[in-house]
């Protein structure tokens, strides 16, 4: 008969440390083997460009490398023409040049990292998968400042290669911070550089899809039923409250339109969704619905809450003005909305029980 261990509430607890611990180092070996496996291809890139082989060989150079690389590393992925082109310009787009090995020294002794030693930018640059970088030279062409926003990016949001692609595709670099705000003069100077960099303008709807005639209630409906995309849309650190947020002011009864918590201003962003053009009464109502959190929702441990109103379009001018009369801290950006179904295309789409109906009838028709 086999012993058998009985085991207390500490034996349990040790061992799902042990286990935490253990995918803790995976990661940080991954991590590693990432970086050391960037560091290596950037240094293919340096010495490319600095030798000048692919001037110097003409257009067949990057084949002749390939397979001469590939026969000296046979069970490689790594040194495709392809994959060769991208570490010349991955080398081109972040071309340091601080503390750099000589070129022909023994690269296990190259202490890569001290290359980008007085930039965390930089140094971010080897901490991300491959794959994304490649994406990221493809869209950022040798806009440095560009590319370096979307690498810090994909590290403070782990975004995947498709959340990447996304935001590069909705020009998130050329919309992000650029909302007109009070922020400045109405928030302490931290809290109010986050509340800029959460904001864009415009807000990139594309991912719905209404009639060219859309109401209020159906854009809102819509970016309920997409909530996630929305999400995502707003930024990093947004949690979702409620929708028709309903709150009392006296004896009026009043429903903000969305209500979120970010996690990173610590602070309840409270959001108002118009499809008209901006109107400085807007401001107004906004403003009374941030006192309204402020004075109900918030607390102690958290910032004042902030407001944000996004219209179909807006004059910079008037929103600035409207927002300099109030001391609240708000802002005002517009939304992009191109996906949209002709108004009489929409009576002629099928219901989905008609789209049943339909592949049930063709799969009786093949039997």
């Amino acid at each position: 008969m086999k012993n058998i261990i009985q085991v207390d509430d500490n034996y349990k607890k040790w061992l799902s440390e042990l286990s935490d611990r253990f995918r803790c180092s995976q990661i940080k070996a991954a991590v590693r083997v990432n970086s050391e496996m960037l560091q290596f291809y950037w240094s293919i890139g340096r010495d490319i460009s600095r030798m000048e082989l692919n001037a110097k060989y003409g257009s067949g150079f990057y084949k002749k490398l390939s397979t001469d690389l590939k026969e000296i590393f046979p069970n490689s992925n790594s040194f495709s023409e392809t994959n060769l082109r991208y570490m010349w310009r991955f080398y081109e787009l972040y071309p340091l040049t601080e503390n750099l090995p000589q070129l022909g020294a023994n690269f296990e002794n190259e202490n890569m990292p001290q290359v980008v030693a007085n930039s965390d930018d930089y140094k971010n640059i080897f901490l991300i998968p491959w794959g994304h970088h490649k994406i990221i030279i493809d869209k950022c062409r040798n806009d440095q400042q560009k590319a370096l926003f979307y690498v810090n990016k994909v590290i403070e949001n782990n975004w995947s290669r498709a959340v990447l692609l996304n935001f590069l595709d909705t020009d998130l670099y050329e919309r992000e911070g650029k909302a007109v705000t009070n922020f400045k003069h109405t928030l302490p100077a931290v809290q109010s550089d986050l509340a800029q960099a959460i904001t864009k303008d415009p807000y990139n709807f594309d991912f719905l899809t209404l009639t060219e005639r859309y109401n209020e209630k159906e854009l809102k409906d819509a970016l309920m039923d997409n909530i996630t995309r929305f999400l995502l849309e707003l930024g990093n650190g947004f949690s979702f409250v409620g929708r028709e947020y309903r709150i009392e002011i006296g004896e009026t009864e009043n429903f903000i339109d969305m209500l979120f918590f970010n996690i990173k201003l610590k602070c309840y962003v409270v959001l108002e969704v118009k499809v008209t053009k901006f109107d400085p009464s807007f401001a107004g109502q906004l403003g009374t619905y941030v006192v309204a959190v402020n004075h109900q929702l918030k607390e102690d441990w958290q910032n004042p809450a902030v407001g944000l109103l996004v219209c179909k379009s807006m004059d910079k001018v008037e929103a600035q003005y409207a927002l300099e009369s109030t001391s609240q801290p708000l802002g005002v950006s517009s939304y992009e909305l191109s996906k949209l179904i002709p108004e009489d295309f929409k009576g002629s789409l099928p219901t989905i029980e008609e789209i049943e109906a339909e592949l049930n009838d063709n799969k009786y028709d093949q039997n």
